[in-house]
């Protein structure tokens, strides 16, 4: 089947976006979203093998890379959804971040609503301090800290609701969530016989672990050796439970959507749009109808960094994400009608 279907919902994103001045020539929803086996081809890898993670495969065992990608075969592993399964119409889709925006706002309802809901957990790559500069508003970057969302849910319910249908992650983001998160009741993955794992490879791991999940063994090799995927997405799961995000659509995302000054630094390497991002921006181009809750908003310092935390805490920010570039980038899209971004 094509990796899309087409929509008949009349107020769709697509049709909202093409409509705009601007975003109708920043989004191109011909890029293909997820990769699956018929995109591994020579071509393909030549070009990849130039980028490096998240956007293409410089480094990366072709063997491995090849292995894994041959096992996403399923008519599932090319689309996010099956539009069949939504007859209504328009598809709407929920976004949940893990902002302290959410902590006493009693969206749990209307986001269980949605047909789809979005979460993730996160967490930066390692670095060394270093100061953006006295322009900015944000300043401060710690040596190895980590900021990580766990889709922590238990106790929250009426705020931020219970339904998920996609949980995307980095098996390092993955991971941590697993430690930091225990002490909020986060301890273990989601599983459901309807939830879909979004993989962001952002990594070798990221590879071999999707392998040994599709495959049900232990992982071979690597950081991972000998970790059982079945405890991290259940004993039933199959390949048509995983999504792998396309490189191409990350960098497009990134050059067209997110194209950060932190590029230009030293450290421009480690940048990269943050998992929030990358999932409310998927659900753009795929879904009919996008509400993103637990984001970043304008008047962000009156709430704590996360939903779940009993005392108030500041917004933290770090130097591989530009959270005040995403942030603008999610009003502009509020504002023109092509997402709804909840505030308070």
């Amino acid at each position: 089947p094509p990796p899309s279907q087409p929509s008949p919902c009349p107020r769709s994103v697509m049709a909202r976006a093409k409509a705009d001045p601007k975003f109708g020539e920043i989004f191109r929803f011909d890029t293909p979203v997820l990769m699956w086996d018929q995109h591994f081809t020579p071509e393909t890898w030549d070009k990849l093998k130039t980028r490096h993670v998240p956007y293409g495969w410089q480094g990366l065992s072709h063997t491995v890379v090849g292995s894994t990608l041959r096992l996403l075969n399923a008519s599932a592993n090319r689309r996010l959804f099956d539009r069949d399964a939504f007859p209504g119409g328009c598809i709407r889709c929920a976004v949940v971040g893990n902002g302290g925006i959410l902590n006493g706002s009693r969206q749990g309802k209307a986001i269980d609503a949605h047909d789809l809901v979005f979460r993730w957990g996160w967490v930066p790559g390692r670095m060394g301090p270093w100061v953006l500069g006295s322009g900015q508003s944000w300043t401060y970057v710690l040596r190895f800290s980590h900021r990580l969302n766990g889709a922590v849910i238990k106790g929250f319910e009426e705020d931020v609701g219970t339904k998920i249908s996609f949980y995307g992650f980095t098996v390092n983001t993955m991971k941590n969530s697993l430690i930091a998160y225990e002490e909020y009741g986060f301890t273990q993955i989601p599983q459901a016989k309807d939830l879909r794992y979004i993989f962001i490879p952002s990594d070798i791991r990221d590879y071999v672990m999707l392998k040994s999940a599709i495959q049900g063994s232990p992982v071979p090799e690597g950081s991972d050796k000998g970790d059982k995927p079945q405890k991290y997405f259940g004993p039933e799961a199959s390949a048509e439970k995983f999504k792998l995000l396309h490189p191409d659509f990350l960098q497009y995302l990134t050059e067209r959507f997110l194209r950060s000054e932190l590029l230009n630094t030293q450290y421009g390497s480690l940048y990269m749009p943050s998992t929030g991002a990358l999932m409310l921006l998927t659900a753009l181009h795929t879904c009919d109808q996008v509400s993103a809750y637990g984001f970043i908003t304008a008047n962000y310092e009156q709430f704590s960094d996360h939903y779940y935390e009993p005392e108030k805490k500041p917004l933290v920010f770090y130097a591989n994400h530009d959270m005040m570039l995403e942030a603008a980038l999610w009003r502009k899209l509020h504002r023109a009608g092509i997402m709804t971004l909840y505030q308070r």
